[in-house]
Formats: C-alpha cells, sequence, structure tokens
C-alpha cells in the first residue's frame, strides 16, 4: 500500500467525522443537495458505461423521480476505488459496498452511513426476504446497507464442451480429474491448429481479498480449508492457518507451473474474463454458474449453428471421495446510504422511498430486463430479446448486462424480473443443470460460521492487513516467494494485529453463538 493510501486512509475516521459536523451547520450547496431530485451513486461496471442520457438510465429515473449522478467504476478497480472514496469529502448518496471491508465498517461506525436497522420493514421491496441473509448481512447486529440476494450457492467449473469431446475426456468429478483436463487442454492441441498455443485454466486479477469467493478460495474449500473461518481444535481460526489451505496452494502452484492456467492471471481484467475462453485460448473457468450461459450466448453470437461449446459440472470431490462445495452468503454486498446530503429522517425516508420504487417489481424489470416493448418482450414467466440488430436497443441491453443490474437486490431470485427464456436446447438444458448441481452441492457446503462478526481490530487495522494474504498467495503461486516465505507472511498477519482479531472474533462469535 503506498504512504498515499495509508494517509487517505488515516482520515476516514475524521473525514467522516467532519460529514457529521457539516450535517449540523446547516449551511453550503452540499444542504440543498439534500433535498433535491438528484442521488449520487457508485456502482460496479463489467463493460462499456452507460450513457447517462440513454434510454435504460431515462426509464429509471422516470420510475424513481430522482436524476441520477452513476459513478460506473470497472469491476478490477472497484476495491481500490471504494477505499479512496471512503476516505475522501466526496462520498456518493447510494454506495454498492463491502459492508465487511475494513474502510466502509470504520466510515460507518464513525457515522458517515446510515444505519438501517430496524427501518427497512416498512418498505415491502427493501425488507429483508430471508432471514438468516440478512443476519449474514449485519455488521455486528447493526444493517448498514440493503442486501444484493443471490443464490445460496452458485459456485462451478465451466469447461469447453467441444475439447472435451475433441481430446475423448470425461467431465471431471474429482480435483484429480480436473488437472488431467487442465494437461490435456494445454498440451494435446484441444484447437486442432497444430500448435501448443492453449492452457487450461483462466483466472483474472481478482478484486476482492481472502473469502471472496475467487476461483482461488473456491480450490481451498475443496481441499478442506475453512471457507473464511472454521473451528479447529475448539477455536475459530482464518482458514488460510490451515494445512488444507497450504495444500491448495501447492496444487495451485503447480498449475502455474506447469502452464496450465493463463499467464496473465494476475493481471488480467476480469471484465475480459470472457474472451480467452470464447477465442479458444483457454478451457475452464472456475466461477458462478452464471457465467456458462453468458458463454454460450457469446458463442452463439459467433455462430447460431454451431455454438453448443459449454458444459457446467459442480464442486469436485477430492480423490478419497470427501466433498467440501463452497457456498455462497445469498447475497453479493450492499447498497448503503452515506449520510454526506441525506441528513435527516425525512430526507432518508424520501431516498429509501426512491429505492424501494427501484427495487418493485417494475424497477426490477428495467434492470434486470430492460425496457419491455424495446429490448424483450414478456412471455409469461421469460422475457425474449427483440430488436437486438438495432444499436440503440443494442445500447440498452449492454446498459443491463454490463452496469444497471448491479443496483438490483432482489430481481436475482425471480422476485420480480423476468428470467431470460432459452431458445435453444443447450441453453435450456445449462439453465436446468444449475439448481440440480446447487442442490447437490448444498449437501456438502462449507459454511463460514462468522458472517455477521468484525472484529473491532479488523476495523482498525483490517486495511492495513487484508492485502497481506491475498498479495502473498499469488506471490507464491507465481513463483516470486517460497512456501516458507509464504508462511513467514501468515505470520506477519498475526504479528500485524491478526492474532488480536482472532481473538476478538472468537469472543464475538461466542457471544452471538450464546
Amino acid at each position: 500500500m503506498t504512504i498515499l493510501s495509508r494517509r487517505r486512509l488515516a482520515v476516514a475516521v475524521v473525514s467522516a467525522t467532519a460529514l457529521l459536523a457539516t450535517a449540523c451547520s446547516g449551511s453550503g450547496d452540499k444542504e440543498q443537495q439534500a433535498s433535491s431530485n438528484e442521488l449520487t451513486v457508485m456502482a460496479p461496471l463489467f463493460g462499456t458505461a452507460p450513457d447517462p442520457s440513454g434510454e435504460l438510465q431515462q426509464a429509471v429515473e422516470k420510475l424513481v423521480g430522482k436524476k441520477l449522478k452513476i459513478t460506473w467504476v470497472p469491476n478490477a478497480e472497484y476495491g481500490d476505488k471504494t477505499n479512496v472514496t471512503l476516505a475522501s469529502d466526496s462520498i456518493p448518496d447510494l454506495m454498492v459496498v463491502n459492508e465487511k471491508g475494513p474502510s466502509f465498517v470504520k466510515a460507518a461506525e464513525a457515522g458517515a452511513f446510515w444505519d438501517l436497522t430496524g427501518k427497512l420493514d416498512k418498505y415491502p421491496n427493501l425488507k429483508p426476504a430471508d432471514e438468516q441473509t440478512a443476519k449474514n448481512t449485519t455488521v455486528n447486529g447493526k444493517t448498514y446497507g440493503i442486501y444484493r440476494v443471490r443464490p445460496l450457492l452458485r459456485s462451478g467449473i465451466v469447461i469447453r464442451k467441444d475439447w472435451l469431446a475433441k481430446l475423448g475426456l470425461q467431465e471431471p468429478k474429482t480435483v484429480d480429474d480436473l488437472y488431467a483436463v487442465a494437461k490435456a487442454f494445454t498440451e494435446r492441441d484441444p484447437d486442432g491448429n497444430g500448435k501448443k498455443d492453449t492452457y487450461g485454466l483462466i483466472i483474472p486479477k481478482w478484486p476482492g481479498f481472502y473469502a471472496s469467493a475467487s476461483p482461488y478460495d473456491v480450490v481451498e474449500t475443496w481441499f478442506g480449508a475453512p471457507n473464511g473461518w472454521g473451528e479447529r481444535n475448539g477455536k475459530l481460526v482464518p482458514g488460510f492457518d490451515t494445512p488444507e489451505f497450504l495444500t491448495a496452494e501447492r496444487w495451485l502452484r503447480k498449475w502455474v507451473t506447469e502452464g496450465l492456467v493463463n499467464p496473465d492471471f494476475a493481471t488480467l481484467d476480469s471484465a475480459n474474463w470472457n474472451d480467452p475462453f470464447v477465442q479458444g485460448k483457454g478451457g475452464m473457468i472456475i466461477d458462478v454458474n452464471v457465467r456458462a450461459t453468458q458463454l454460450l450466448d457469446l458463442f452463439k453470437e459467433k455462430n447460431p449453428k454451431d455454438f453448443d461449446k459449454v458444459t457446467l459440472v459442480g464442486n469436485l470431490s477430492l480423490p478419497d471421495g470427501k466433498k467440501y462445495s463452497y457456498p455462497f452468503t445469498g447475497y453479493n454486498m450492499v447498497i448503503a446510504v452515506s449520510k454526506q446530503h441525506i441528513r435527516t429522517e425525512e430526507q432518508l425516508d424520501q431516498v429509501l422511498q426512491a429505492l424501494d420504487k427501484l427495487e418493485s417489481k417494475e424497477g426490477s424489470v428495467l434492470l434486470t430486463n430492460g425496457i419491455e416493448g424495446r429490448n424483450f418482450k414478456a412471455d409469461g414467466k421469460y422475457a425474449v430479446p427483440i430488436n437486438q440488430d438495432d444499436p440503440k436497443v443494442k445500447a440498452i441491453q449492454n446498459d443491463v448486462d454490463k452496469a444497471f443490474i448491479q443496483l438490483g437486490t432482489r430481481a436475482s431470485v425471480g422476485m420480480g424480473a423476468y428470467q431470460l427464456k432459452p431458445n435453444d436446447a443447450a441453453s435450456r438444458a445449462m439453465r436446468e443443470e444449475f439448481d440440480v448441481l446447487m442442490n447437490e452441492d448444498l449437501k456438502t457446503a462449507v459454511f463460514n460460521p462468522v458472517l455477521g462478526v468484525i472484529a473491532p481490530t479488523s476495523i482498525s487495522k483490517g486495511q492495513s492487513l487484508q492485502n497481506i494474504i491475498p498479495d502473498a498467495r499469488i506471490k507464491y503461486l507465481s513463483g516470486a516467494i517460497t512456501e516458507d516465505q509464504l508462511k513467514a507472511e501468515i505470520k506477519r498477519w498475526y504479528d500485524s494485529g491478526g492474532t488480536q482479531i482472532a481473538k476478538e472474533t472468537n469472543e464475538l462469535a461466542a457471544k452471538v453463538g450464546g
């Protein structure tokens, strides 16, 4: 971390306090914004940013009755941008944030964001849909945002089905099978061009930290490491302080050393994650299951007559038959409300009413499907794309897929929006497989027992600690450091405040559990 970054983060609490002081002053242009019809927003972006005057944004603004000034941040840069924004004097009204991130918790507990505990029940489209998921999003009992619903288990492996067929390979069921497939994809010319120019697994630069659903976290769980935290000898320990974690890293390092992983795995922008798969450079992606249908669609765009090139498998077993599956939390980040311009309960109510409209059935359709009659038509519970040859309609679809869907908090589980209608046998079969694999893998899911617990030291020192393990993991996998040096970095995490975090986490978990 740079000196500048440390200085910015060091003033996060001071900045938050200053915001509250400004709120009490009752003066300045910023106060006028609180009662205006504009909302500032920051959200992740997975491609081309929408035109602020585009059809979709206009439709969304008309629905909520607010002008939206949205800062779209490329997903690969989102974590860094969040930290810088939280340490600045210009926090947007609404932010998509990792509510467990130290910089956010520090700012929220200093008063920079609204505590929404008990405030959401009167808004039908903001009220938590699932009690357990709502609990998972809490920060030591407080709710600082509206969670963005996701399926409870959606991890899987997307594989080039045509490459499997060409090489006479079966879908992998164990980690050894997966290695064998990756080895074949790298060495046996699966694309048939006579060159050794392919690799087995595609991994991007991961924008999150340890235990953030990265491909690394999934693999570590397969090998028996805890999902974030887990019990060992009667105490809760971080997953990276276990023998299973090291076993998984040795296995992954072997992949990198043998050229089974894309050589730019430490720098590939996650927005371009699909490209090597579709371009025939890499044959597998460990990610959420919906990536499989995204890739099918991309192949179909290239060749509507020959696109059935994708298959999906679930979590893998160890050679001895033991299986540990990687679940999700039931959500992916939250939308938090800043106090910088929204300073009174009345103003908060106005903003929550606008968000309630945004997350209504009509709003969910806009965010998830687009504009009915323009880029899709409704067919029962399904959305059917229309007018896709029109560049203006394509712009609407881009704005949905790459950006506005990130503002949805309820639509992903069918609470309003339409499912995209599979219009071919391959896509129908793939979507049906989602539930089959999810229900099977939930039987062996490894849940994080301390999702709602945030140790005080992880807030005060977490920002300086959270990069230690991910950075060391990448350095170890790339061969820049040895295993002993990786272990030394784990020790450094403990010596720099991790010992206290572990102590506080155990104490807080005992209280919550009691």
